[in-house]
Order: structure tokens, then sequence, then C-alpha cells
């Protein structure tokens, strides 16, 4: 009898709803937005300028490319989610490529969607839109932290190539 008692009640703990939870989901997007940021920024930081050009093979970027290519996607992505023109006035990809002029593209990219995740709203996130196809707001920014951690895929390979530990592995 008590062994029945117990499997009814674990039965019953197992069927009960779970806790919501009380973090939107504006803020588990910026969440794993800002957890890319710190890797990509970390990588970017603490590479030594003349691994900015490494590449391995000649029909990849460079690692000043990607990090170029990342600051670039910030403006395309975040300003697509904020529902307004891109206020970027170069394509880093073609007028940067040393560490000072990369780490400051970065920046400026970043500082860009950290206002827009900062004030997105669940409403606002659930509107739709066109950004390669049918999405959401929240599909716009899932795909940037997506997309920067691709390309921080890309660079930690390069870093590993390299004998470097990345951001990442080094926690």
């Amino acid at each position: 009898m008590i062994r029945s008692l117990s499997c009814a009640a674990l039965l019953l703990g197992l069927c009960a709803p779970l806790p919501a939870s009380s973090q939107s989901v504006s803020e588990s997007l910026a969440g794993l937005y800002e957890r890319t940021k710190t890797f990509v920024m970390a990588s970017a930081e603490m590479l030594e300028e003349d691994l900015y050009s490494f590449r391995p093979t000649d029909d990849v970027r460079s690692m000043g490319e990607l990090f170029a290519h990342i600051a670039n996607a910030q403006y395309s992505f975040c300003a697509a989610a904020a529902g307004e023109r891109s206020p970027a006035t170069e394509n880093f990809e073609e007028s940067r490529t040393t560490k000072a002029q990369l780490l400051e593209a970065l920046g400026m990219g970043f500082a860009y969607c950290d206002v827009v995740y900062a004030g997105m709203t669940d409403e606002a996130g659930a509107r739709t839109l066109s950004f390669l196809g049918p999405t959401t707001v929240y599909g716009v920014l899932a795909f940037n932290a997506a997309h920067n951690y691709e390309h921080y895929g890309n660079l930690v390979t390069y870093m590993r190539l390299n004998g470097i530990v990345p951001p990442s592995s080094s926690e």
C-alpha cells in the first residue's frame, strides 16, 4: 500500500506544471546576444595585430575580415529588428584592417545592438516582419546571436590553429 501511494505521489509530482520562468523571451535573447558579444570582443582584444591577417586558406576570410563582417552584421540585424534603416555609415570589411580600427568597429556595431536589445519588449519581439523571408523580431534577434556564434566558431578554429585558447574555453 505504501509503495502504491509513493508511486502515485511520484506520478502526480511529475504531472504538476513547472513554475513559469521569471525571465522574458526578450531577456533570454539579450542574454544570448551578450554572451556572443563577450566572446567576440574578448577574441578581438586578445589577438596580436599580426593575427588579424591570418587565414587558414586563401578562400576564407581572415580573422580581421571576420571581425569586420560581424561588426557590419550587427547593424543589419539590429536595424531590421528595430524597424529602422541601418545607421551604418561605412562597410567595415572595405574600410578597416587594423586591430584598433576593427575593435572600434565592433564596439560601434555592438553598441548599436545593445540599445535595440535593451529596449526590446515581448510585445515588440512578436511583431512580424520580412528578413530573408517572413519572421518575427525575435527571429531576427535569434539569427543575430546565431550568426555571431557561427563566426565565433570560425575564430575559435583560427585561434586553435595558432595555439591560442579561445575565450569560451578559458572560462
